[in-house]
């Protein structure tokens, strides 16, 4: 079991970074240069949706990377649009822009390509919900982890049989 646990976080950390790289490959491939990939994926999660730096984070909207540089970035390069709250002026709230649009577009349609190409393989839709469905046990398994601590020995243990019923007469 622990092998195959070692094996499942690293094949996780593995196939996220392929992921960027494949998302790189495609705004290299379309001669984008003023966006990285991990700014293009918040950027597509955003979607047409208007959101805090907060919410962004809490979502997991981020990518692993510090959102705050990525949408300061977003915003310098033209990708986001900011505006501060009228009832709360610490709050900044963002919104992609039309050339942020544009970038959600494109990675839709990565995503598109994409499935239409795994119909073609003998990864099935079936196959992949079951990785979905254990990947989000594992995430619960890992929250609750950070929430509350590890599990203590007596919590892991099976439970423990009754006792036997005595028979004093």
């Amino acid at each position: 079991m622990k092998q195959l646990y070692l094996e499942t976080t690293l094949l996780i950390e593995r196939l996220h970074r392929q992921f960027l790289e494949v998302v790189k490959a495609e705004l290299d491939r379309l001669g984008i240069e003023d966006i990285n990939n991990v700014q293009s994926l918040i950027l597509s999660h955003i979607g047409e949706e208007e959101l805090t730096v907060g919410e962004l984070t809490y979502r997991g909207y981020y990518q692993g990377s510090n959102v705050s540089y990525n949408v300061k970035k977003m915003v310098e390069n033209g990708y986001l649009s900011q505006e501060r709250s009228a009832h709360d002026r610490r709050t900044v709230r963002v919104r992609a822009s039309e050339k942020g649009l544009t970038i959600c577009g494109l990675i839709s349609s990565l995503y598109d390509r994409h499935v239409e190409q795994l119909a073609e393989t003998s990864i099935t839709v079936e196959a992949i919900g079951t990785v979905n469905d254990s990947l989000r046990r594992l995430e619960r398994f890992w929250a609750h982890d950070l929430a509350y601590g590890p599990k203590s020995p007596t919590e892991l243990a099976p439970p423990a049989a009754p006792p036997a019923a005595s028979s004093a007469a």
